[in-house]
């Protein structure tokens, strides 16, 4: 098995075997709601990068995954930059979040579509339960970093997402973070 490393002030992974992704805006725009503002961006925008750890097969039951995520300060119009967001493939199976540096809200929607949130801060840990889609929004002004740690055969539905969307959005109003559900 290769050895990585977890620099725990940086949340940042090191070693042999740690993948590296990217997400610009050109390849996420659908996902915010003002496509106009988001036309006028730069495609080649970073929003966010994510590292990842997977030392068993993809579907391996009793493995785990481990990830890391930087997501960039900013707005599309008013909507804060964020992650695409899934649910599990097997929709049972949970996840774990730990915040190392900025801030963030954890947009959590369970299946019957009702969207909360849960404020990230670094040390805040937070436990996403099995059938809970999840999307990461940054509401401070400096990189919202994070890791994950999730089952290896939970899988990833980004199609229900990208079909459905959420119930609810992050914008900042009146110079505050506000959770806004779709429609309103």
């Amino acid at each position: 098995m290769t050895a990585i490393s977890m620099d725990w002030t940086k949340g940042v992974l090191t070693g042999a075997g740690v993948l590296e992704t990217g997400k610009t805006l050109g390849e996420i725009r659908p996902i915010f709601y003002d496509r106009e503002a988001a036309s006028r961006m730069p495609a080649h925008l970073e929003i966010y990068r994510v590292q990842s750890y997977t030392p068993v097969a993809a579907g391996t039951e009793g493995g785990l995954y481990l990830a890391g995520t930087i997501l960039q300060p900013g707005k599309v119009g008013n909507e804060y930059f964020m992650t695409r967001g899934h649910f599990h493939h097997v929709r049972n199976r949970a996840e774990y979040y730990f915040t190392f540096h900025g801030t963030g809200a954890l947009l959590l929607m369970d299946e019957g579509r009702t969207t909360r949130y849960e404020k990230m801060s670094p040390g805040s840990v937070h436990y996403i339960a099995g059938g809970t889609a999840h999307r990461v929004a940054n509401i401070g002004d400096i990189p919202l970093v994070f890791s994950a740690c999730l089952p290896s055969d939970a899988g990833y539905d980004y199609e229900t997402i990208e079909r459905d969307g959420f119930s609810a959005r992050m914008f900042e109003l009146d110079g505050e973070p506000v959770l806004v559900p779709e429609g309103s």
